[in-house]
């Protein structure tokens, strides 16, 4: 049942195109007509391409490269290339895939490269800003310890001021009130009469 689908398989691809190729797998030999009655004429090489002349029973009759007409079974013959035809154009595209994939990775790492570069940059110029508002709050700190230095000694000579005021105030009114009580109990000096009057 399987050689007679692979039979029908391969007879409706042959019948579609007037090429085909040897299997991959084997060298085939090939006969003078199309039963296994008929001597053996040859071979044909795994992956041969050959034109196909005509089907008849189990037997194909094709043209190979040397320009030989023979009958080989059909069962033999595939409607697609070989894999030593493709292989050529297989490695190609493999080598076109290979030449893209580096252009893509070096583009890749010249982005990475460059995004690297830009984050470093922006991490040096946060560490800088960080490093200047570090600096800028510890001379706030200072200049606030100073200014509240220089409140308290103003608090303290605006204190001392007063308290010399007070003591100045304190003085002069000590001073005046001993006058005060000291003046009435000094002794009055007699004025001299005049003595074109006497």
């Amino acid at each position: 049942m399987t050689m007679l689908l692979l039979g029908l398989t391969s007879g409706t691809a042959l019948a579609q195109s007037n090429e085909a190729w040897v299997s991959d797998e084997l060298s085939t030999y090939v006969r003078s007509g199309p039963t296994d009655g008929y001597r053996i004429i040859g071979t044909l090489t795994a992956g041969e391409q050959v034109e196909v002349l005509e089907t008849s029973g189990d037997y194909t009759r094709v043209r190979n490269s040397d320009g030989n007409a023979v009958w080989v079974l059909s069962d033999e013959l595939q409607g697609t290339p070989s894999a030593r035809e493709q292989l050529p154009a297989l490695e190609g595209r493999v080598q076109a895939l290979s030449t893209e994939l580096a252009g893509i990775n070096e583009q890749w790492e010249q982005r990475v490269a460059s995004m690297t570069e830009t984050l470093d940059v922006r991490e040096k110029r946060i560490s800088e800003l960080e490093n200047r508002n570090a600096a800028l709050e510890e001379e706030a700190s200072q200049q606030l310890q100073q200014v509240r230095e220089l409140q308290a000694r103003l608090d303290t000579q605006e204190e001392d001021l007063l308290l010399r005021y007070f003591m100045y105030g304190g003085g002069v009114a000590g001073a005046g009130l001993i006058v005060g009580l000291i003046v009435p109990h000094l002794p009055r000096r007699r004025k001299k009469r005049d003595r074109w009057f006497q």
